[in-house]
Order: structure tokens, then sequence, then C-alpha cells
């Protein structure tokens, strides 16, 4: 068994990247202390002292345990995986493992970053778009990264309750937080059948349910 840990973590409560751990977090049981960074008051804690200095790139969330330091969502997750085996999020076999981290990937290196708040605050700023324009680029590549997970979740025939058979993993902990962020963005998600079948059975669980960001300790 793992040592008993000491983890914080440094995230804001509507971050699709600071969602997925908090996912990660409670389907392994794993408590931890929450660290609010409010990304948009008196213009970005993430882009002040000290959270600065703790992670350069200015993103949440940051993870702590004990003397360890990661930022980076999906190194957080792989690093949760291999820290904490108990209740894993990578399957067994190698082929499993792989199609998981590419789901993961699709979603978390494909879709999210298009539209996360750093972007969208240059599109409206330097860039000159206007709101109109930038809800077009959102719904634009959110749609397309969708359709893309759905037909490939489709075509590999390997969900069952989950995106790979009938437990959770690390893709669901991705799949959640996107498909959160697309109807906030009022995205219709009518065309994705499958991911939404997923999402509702991932919705009935109570760690999927503690980790929303409407019951956050810094929720607006």
């Amino acid at each position: 068994m793992s040592t008993s840990p000491d983890i914080s973590l440094h995230n804001y409560f509507r971050s699709s990247s600071s969602y997925r751990v908090r996912i990660a977090l409670n389907l392994k049981g794993l408590p931890y202390t929450y660290l609010p960074v409010h990304l948009n008051r008196s213009g970005g804690e993430q882009l002040k002292s000290p959270f600065l200095e703790l992670n350069p790139q200015a993103l949440v969330p940051v993870f702590e345990d004990g003397q360890v330091q990661i930022s980076q969502s999906l190194a957080i997750l792989e690093y949760l995986e291999e820290r904490f085996p108990e209740a894993p999020l990578l399957p067994g076999s190698l082929g499993d493992r792989a199609y998981v981290r590419q789901l993961s990937l699709a979603i978390a290196c494909e879709i999210h970053p298009l539209n996360n708040l750093r972007v969208l605050k240059f599109l409206t700023g330097p860039m000159g778009l206007s709101e109109a324009a930038k809800g077009q680029w959102i719904h634009h590549w959110i749609s397309l990264g969708l359709s893309a997970v759905e037909a490939e979740v489709q075509r590999s025939g390997r969900s069952g309750a989950f995106c790979l058979g009938d437990t959770p993993t690390l893709a669901d902990c991705c799949l959640v937080p996107q498909l959160f962020n697309a109807e906030r963005f009022n995205i219709d998600l009518t065309p994705y059948p499958t991911l939404r079948r997923i999402d509702a059975n991932c919705r009935a669980m109570r760690q999927f349910q503690d980790a929303h960001p409407a019951r956050q300790p810094d929720a607006e």
C-alpha cells in the first residue's frame, strides 16, 4: 500500500484541467487540500506572486505531494496512477492503456487548449475579435474535436458504461470536464450520443459529482 499522502491542489473551480485532477483524486479516494487560484480576479491570480513562482507557465492546476510538485494535468494524472496504483485509472493491457491515453490526449491536447481562458482573452484582446467571432471559434473547435472523439469511441467498439469498458479511466476524467465546457458554451451535444451516455454514467457517480465545479469552495 502507498504511504499516507500530504496532497494539495492549486486549482480553479471552472478549470477543465483542474476538474480532471479532482475527479482522479476522488476516484482513487485521496484526500487533498483545496487551494483556490482565481483566474479572473485582479487581472488573474495565476499571473502574480506567489503563484507565478510556483508555476512559471501561469496555469492551473499545480499538484503537491509532500516535496513533489507537478503542473500539467496529464502529468499529474500519470503520477497519481504510478504513486497510488490502487483503484487504477489505466487498464491492464498495453493496447488498452495506449487507447485510453489516445482519448485523453485527443481531449486534453486537441480540444481544450484552443478554448482555454488565455486563448479566448487573446482573441478578443490583441486580435480584436468580436464576442460573436469568439463564439464561432469556440463552437468550431469543440464541435470538431468532439465529433472525432465520438467517431473513435463508436469505431473502436470498446466502450461500456465508460470510455473503455465498465470501469472509469483517465479518458473519462478528461471527457466529463470537456462536455461540461461544451454545455457552458451552449454547444448542442445531440450529435454525440455515445459521449453523452458515458457522461451520464460518470455523473451518476459520487466521485464525479464531488469534483463538479459547482461544488468547489471557490465556486461563483
